[in-house]
Order: structure tokens, then sequence, then C-alpha cells
């Protein structure tokens, strides 16, 4: 539970930072912004492989990169689905996506499964037994 908590502050951390970078998007208030990052773990874990699964053919024919419109759609969805929550038009969304999805790649360097933090110390010139 404190694994789940903690990385729903840091996508609201992510999110509140692409609203205060990107001039089309606008969280009005905290509780909004908590609503809006657990609704997008919610449809992370829902919709996100839906939609990953049935673009496949073209994800893979663009190495990849639609994932990057798919991570747009997904933060276009949360705002389209919650009051107070507004997204400009696609190309907020695809900066704000980045910028969340920057957020959480940085945070999961240092925040374990359980919500640990976990800090790896490589030492050099020593011998592992």
């Amino acid at each position: 539970m404190p694994g789940f908590l903690i990385r729903m502050l840091v996508t609201a951390l992510g999110l509140a930072l692409a609203a205060a970078l990107v001039p089309g998007i606008e969280i009005a208030g905290s509780v909004t912004l908590l609503a809006a990052a657990l609704l997008l773990g919610i449809v992370n874990a829902v919709v996100r492989p839906l939609a990953v699964l049935f673009t496949l053919p073209l994800t893979l024919l663009t190495l990849g990169l639609f994932l990057l419109v798919i991570n747009a759609a997904m933060l276009g969805l949360v705002a389209w689905l919650l009051d107070g929550f507004h997204i400009a038009g696609f190309f907020a969304a695809l900066i704000g996506s980045l910028i969340v999805s920057f957020t959480s790649w940085i945070a999961s360097w240092t925040i374990g499964p359980r919500g640990r933090v976990e800090i790896l110390v490589v030492r050099r010139g020593e011998r592992l037994p």
C-alpha cells in the first residue's frame, strides 16, 4: 500500500510539473490533481494495455514511436473523464505525457516496488563473495 501511495504522489508531482510547464494543461486544485493521478494510474493499468495490443502493427511499423501517441491519448482520456482537468490539444497532451513519464522514470530509480527508497551502491576495487 505505501508503494501505491508513493507512486500516486510521484504521478501527481509529474502532473503538477506538466501543468506548470505546458501552457495547454490546466488543473484546478490539489484534489483534482490527486484524482487525476489516481485515474491516470487506473487508465494506464486497464486501458493502455488494450490500446497497445490493438495498435501493435502500427507500433511496430513506427518502431515504437506510436507509443508516445498512446501515452498522450491516455492523458487526454483522463482529462476528458475528470472535471477540473483540461488539456488544450494533442501536442499539449504529448508534452505533458512526456513530462509525467520522465518524472516517474526518475522516481523509479530510487523507489522500489514496495515504496521503500532503494539506493544501489557500487564500490570499486572490492570483490563480491
